[in-house]
């Protein structure tokens, strides 16, 4: 070897060997790597532990026309009622299925009962799911009838739909909506809603059901720290916000283990309380208070940046109602999909009783009982939500 080659090898031997001088820089982008490791070790343990594909999820898609097998119908009808919305995705329905009928069950166990005590959010999201069952049959050229049970009935069923062939095929566009929609938590850009499409929109609720409008700003901005407010009181309540953190997937792999709950992407957060979700958002936590103020100033710019509110109400209310008005609902937010606007149910100011009777107040609702409060507006679509496969829900007889 010659001398210059020797000391080039010298040369690149020191240079790997001397430890380079740690600037701030580099010093705090250490830190900061091991304590994110830190905190988020939990939830990479689980990660690694957690076995893939455990549980059948189901596809986004429906087929387009009603499949010629009869088992293959009902699966199809079942898929479409799985893609329907539920409060914090907890989708708390069971079906039972022969070859004539549909029951469609509720599921205790996926009830809120701390946040929803009552159980109306979780009778509306059976009435979502009971109304894409029906949308579907009627696109594929059925015609259901639903039954409902006996008034004093205590069994879990919600509602037994049966079918027969129709003259036509209708709520085609509806079907089409069904895959696409998305609840869309996202910022959305402040455009207000055409006239047009508002009027199509109040179309979809029936009379026995009130839809309040609200599109001023100044208005709007009052509800918007109503919204803060309510959110905020809620995270701080600790039963409530502990309820809530179970159904918070803080993990690809964590939802993809359940099929349900909501993910941080889809609460769109971020920053540290993305980061730190875990921490921020558990009542037994110091952090709490920053999570909660987090949760009321998101919330609040989620108002502010909507082009127009609506709150649904109801005069009277009763379990059979209750389900209408998720049928309301959920034709509501499938017409607002094929108009592609965005929407997002709030409940905080509804779940939480001291806030009531002001949003009522500000949509000038005296005395009706308030359901859900949606904000519309425009937003790029989100990814869609996980759901449980139809094998994870339905049972099937062959009689």
């Amino acid at each position: 070897m010659s001398g210059s080659q020797e000391g080039s090898r010298r040369a690149v031997s020191s240079r790997r060997s001397t430890p380079r001088p740690l600037d701030r820089r580099r010093f705090l982008i250490t830190i900061g790597g091991a304590a994110a490791y830190v905190t988020l070790r939990p939830t990479l343990a689980l990660a690694r532990r957690l076995p893939r594909g455990t549980l059948p999820l189901q596809p986004w898609s429906i087929p387009p026309d009603p499949p010629g097998d009869p088992t293959e119908l009902l699966r199809a009808v079942i898929g479409a009622a799985v893609l329907a919305p539920s409060h914090w995705n907890a989708q708390p329905w069971r079906m039972e299925a022969s070859l004539g009928t549909i029951r469609l069950l509720a599921d205790p166990r996926r009830a809120l009962p701390v946040t929803d005590p009552s159980r109306v959010a979780m009778m509306m999201s059976l009435g979502a799911a009971l109304e894409n069952m029906l949308v579907t049959m009627r696109a594929y050229g059925l015609r259901p009838t639903v039954r409902s049970p006996a008034e004093g009935d205590t069994s879990p069923t919600v509602a037994e739909i049966s079918w027969g062939p129709a003259d036509r095929k209708r709520d085609r566009d509806l079907f089409q909506a069904i895959p696409e929609r998305r609840t869309n938590r996202r910022h959305y850009d402040g455009r207000g809603i055409f006239m047009q499409n508002r009027s199509a929109l109040m179309a979809a609720v029936p009379a026995e059901l009130r839809l309040h409008w609200m599109d001023d700003r100044d208005p709007m901005r009052s509800v918007a720290d109503l919204v803060h407010d309510a959110t905020e009181a809620q995270t701080l309540d600790p039963k409530a916000q502990a309820e809530h953190l179970a159904w918070m997937r803080f993990s690809d792999a964590q939802a993809r283990r359940t099929g349900d709950g909501i993910t941080m992407d889809a609460l769109d957060l971020g920053g540290p309380a993305r980061w730190f979700a875990r921490h921020y958002f558990n009542p037994a936590s110091r952090f709490l208070g920053l999570g909660a103020g987090t949760a009321g100033k998101q919330a609040r710019e989620a108002v502010q940046s909507s082009g127009a509110l609506a709150l649904l109400t109801l005069p009277r209310g009763s379990d059979s109602t209750h389900l209408a008005a998720g049928q309301t609902y959920e034709r509501f937010a499938l017409r607002a999909t094929r108009l592609g606007i965005a929407h997002q149910p709030l409940r905080a100011p509804i779940e939480m009783p001291s806030y009531r009777a002001d949003l009522l107040h500000a949509f000038s609702a005296f005395g009706e009982e308030p359901l859900l409060l949606i904000r519309l507006g425009h937003a790029h679509r989100p990814p869609p939500s996980l759901r449980r496969g139809v094998s994870a829900v339905a049972s099937f007889r062959n009689s």
